[in-house]
């Protein structure tokens, strides 16, 4: 018998002072049994950096063809496709064929070798956006998940502050390669 999928409550109180973004959400996601806390935790991340109007979550882990958030149009296009992790540059080209705009959260314990394997065949891919923060900052924050979620999360000058209870932890947003970063 296969385990269940865990389900969390997210609430994320986001001001994103660098696009002028200020919103309450609150998002019920589910959790893959094979999916990972870090997994978990930069799918949340995703949702608040590249956070728009319209934005949800995928099927997840279980749905190979799909992103981890997307964004789609009236007309069914796909106007934002977002990543998590450290997909083969492959992916994200197709992506970027195929979407208005295509952004990656880079993260996990491999990421050095990805970035020298990966990164620089993703150069011609122009409405490509990615950026990197701190492992340590994602495992910081898996060891205070809870089923019940609560974030603030305050973006400003590329810094990423997330207030959980009375905890402040704070990570620089890095720009990866010569891919401008562009989250708007």
């Amino acid at each position: 018998m296969a385990l269940p999928s865990t389900i969390y409550r997210v609430n994320i109180s986001l001001s994103d002072i660098d696009r002028g973004v200020y919103e309450a959400l609150q998002v019920t996601v589910a959790r893959h049994p094979s999916e990972t806390g870090e997994r978990l935790v930069a799918r949340l991340l995703a949702f608040a950096l590249f956070y728009e109007p319209e934005v949800t979550f995928t099927r997840g882990v279980g749905a190979g063809d799909e992103p981890d958030l997307w964004r789609k149009g009236p007309d069914g296009r796909t106007l934002l496709w977002v990543e998590v992790g450290l997909p083969e540059a492959e992916r994200l080209v197709k992506a970027g064929r195929h979407a208005e705009r295509v952004a990656l959260l880079a993260c996990g314990s491999t990421f050095p070798s990805w970035e020298k394997q990966q990164l620089p065949k993703l150069k011609g891919v122009a409405n490509l956006s990615l950026l990197t923060l701190e492992q340590s900052f994602i495992s910081t924050l898996v060891a205070r998940v809870e089923k019940a979620i609560s974030w603030a999360v305050t973006i400003t000058d590329n810094n990423l502050y997330i207030n959980i209870g009375d905890e402040t932890f704070a990570t620089v947003l890095q720009e990866l390669g010569a891919v401008q970063h562009r989250r708007n």
